[in-house]
């Protein structure tokens, strides 16, 4: 019995190995799969345990061929091809970046702005990619090129408060500003003022807290985004905006805001109660923006739908 079920077994290996050989030959009439496995120099019998995987990397191989961009990637991994390596008696497959997903992962490496809670979009943000055929955002964009050239002349610029509509780009196109600037050694920080706030006061009792603070009032150029979307409270307002204020305005340190809210509207959202004394804390607090910033607005399409 032993002896049966060891020549079945062995009739079943060289039934396998006949229809890898099989499998392998049909796949060696494809041109680009010789070439691959010319390229790579890989020994037939050990090919031949890997004409399915093969086959995979030849496709997305053929994919990048005609393909211009990441947005057009047609592979499992977008921006990435599976590419066999010779390894002892075997190949070894790993994701391999193409020519789109390396200058893509260059460009951010550059990138020396520092993130708080932002989406991916915000952190990949580039000057040459904003949309310039948005009229509405004509007058925002040239103040954005004018600052970028000016900065490298004068790093004590105002920054900008730059409010409007919903959803129309206010936070992408100062983001990408302070990208572009950030790889030529300037220290940036980007940062969603709402959770800023949430992750201080979590961090009050030990030295992050500190050290965030800092990070924000010193850094070269610093974007408070949707400012006025918080809740506010004596606390925040004071000992946490309006300490950061203070120190960037008395060292003339670039500041950026995006909000829904006009500078008015803004001031009526600091007051807590309809006291004098909460009406002069609030002005105090916009008059500091007001000294760090040129006030613009942006009223576009909502690009969020």
């Amino acid at each position: 019995m032993k002896k049966i079920e060891e020549e079945i077994k062995q009739y079943q290996k060289y039934d396998l190995d006949g229809a890898l050989k099989k499998a392998y030959v049909v796949a060696l009439k494809n041109p680009e799969f010789k070439k691959l496995i010319n390229t790579i120099k890989v020994k037939e019998d050990i090919a031949i345990n890997y004409t399915t995987k093969l086959e995979e990397t030849v496709s997305e191989l053929e994919n990048c061929s005609k393909c211009k961009s990441l947005m057009m990637c047609k592979n499992k991994v977008i921006g990435f091809v599976y590419y066999p390596l010779p390894l002892n008696d075997k190949l070894d497959f790993n994701y391999v970046a193409c020519k789109y997903k390396k200058k893509e992962l260059k460009e951010h490496e550059n990138i020396r702005t520092n993130f708080f809670e932002m989406p991916l979009e915000i952190r990949k943000a580039k000057m040459s990619d904003i949309d310039v055929n948005d009229a509405k955002r004509v007058g925002i964009i040239k103040w954005l090129k004018k600052f970028y050239d000016d900065f490298k002349k004068d790093k004590h610029l105002k920054g900008l408060y730059l409010h409007g509509s919903f959803g129309s780009g206010k936070t992408y196109l100062i983001s990408a500003l302070l990208n572009e600037l950030s790889k030529e050694n300037n220290t940036a920080v980007i940062v969603y003022y709402p959770e800023l706030l949430r992750s201080l006061k979590e961090s009050f009792e030990n030295n992050n807290f500190a050290d965030r603070i800092n990070e924000i009032k010193k850094v070269d150029l610093l974007l408070l985004d949707d400012i006025g979307a918080e809740t506010v409270s004596s606390w925040n307002r004071d000992e946490i905006l309006g300490t950061i204020l203070q120190y960037r305005m008395d060292n003339k340190l670039s500041t950026f805001f995006t909000s829904n809210l006009t500078m008015k509207e803004l001031e009526e959202h600091f007051i807590l109660n309809k006291s004098s004394e909460e009406q002069i804390k609030a002005r105090r607090i916009v008059e500091r923006i007001k000294q760090l910033t040129e006030n613009e607005k942006l009223i576009s399409e909502n690009r969020r739908k």
